[in-house]
């Protein structure tokens, strides 16, 4: 679950809501709309970790970029295919 709670909860207990946050997110919201997030440090680093490298298809080898257009989602997720075989057919 999450807490949500206001600027003003926040800066009246914010050792209240600091501890909280160990345990679950806190989103503090400013003029009723969510601002930050006060989260633990560990659930910060484990999505820290989560970044993810992107690379422009431009800098893909030929290889790289057939082996791309041969892939498939896994089972389950067929309407992926569907969809990318729709746009593979409207491009050509």
């Amino acid at each position: 679950m999450t807490l949500i709670v206001t600027t003003a909860a926040v800066s009246k207990n914010f050792g209240v809501y600091q501890d909280t946050a160990v345990r679950e997110p806190v989103i503090v919201t400013r003029n009723g709309r969510p601002h930050t997030v006060l989260l633990a440090y560990e659930d910060y680093l484990r999505l820290s970790r989560r970044d993810r490298c992107v690379e422009a298809t431009a800098d893909l080898s030929d290889t790289d970029l057939a082996a791309v257009g041969k892939s498939e989602m896994e089972p389950g997720l067929d309407h992926l295919n569907a969809e990318r075989l729709t746009e593979e057919n409207a491009a050509g």
